[in-house]
């Protein structure tokens, strides 16, 4: 039953509709002496369903040698920016609640989750980013508000 649903749960995360990122750039903060160095990357990513808002989000890469093949966990340390960069159309009715953007941050079972909530009372949209690990949440989080207002060319 486990092994269905840890299935099941994969499946849904591989196959979410969600933002692609656009790698901006990366900074060592540790150098390796065999490996990958440990690094920060910055990635952007436009939301889908709001024309308009784009998201860059920083996180912390693991080096070594397991980074340099694909297979450590990264840390749950990471920051979120969004801003309206446009007009901002958004496209039919969006939920209450809604993935924006996720990115697997371990070879299993653990990725970073970026979710667009809606403010109606301050008509504000919120991206939430946080830490999801299949097996155990984790409290890392990080928030981003942005404001639907008219865009002026100025």
């Amino acid at each position: 039953m486990k092994k269905t649903l840890a299935t099941c749960t994969l499946l849904l995360v591989f196959l979410a509709p969600a933002a692609q990122a656009e790698e901006i750039g990366c900074i060592t903060t540790a150098w390796k002496l065999i490996g990958a160095n440990h690094k920060v990357c910055v990635q952007a990513f436009d939301d889908p369903k709001v024309k308009g808002v784009s998201c860059h989000i920083s996180q912390a890469k693991t080096g070594g040698i397991a980074g340099t093949f694909g297979v450590a966990e990264d840390p749950s340390q990471f920051s979120i920016a969004c801003r309206q960069v446009g007009p901002i159309i958004i496209e039919g009715k969006l939920p209450k609640e809604e993935t924006a953007f996720s990115e697997s941050t371990s070879l299993f079972f653990k990725d970073t989750k970026v979710t667009r909530l809606f403010d109606a009372k301050r008509n504000t949209l919120v991206y939430v980013a946080i830490s999801r690990k299949l097996i155990e949440g984790a409290p890392a989080n990080s928030i981003s508000t942005v404001p639907v207002r008219p865009w002026s060319e100025k």
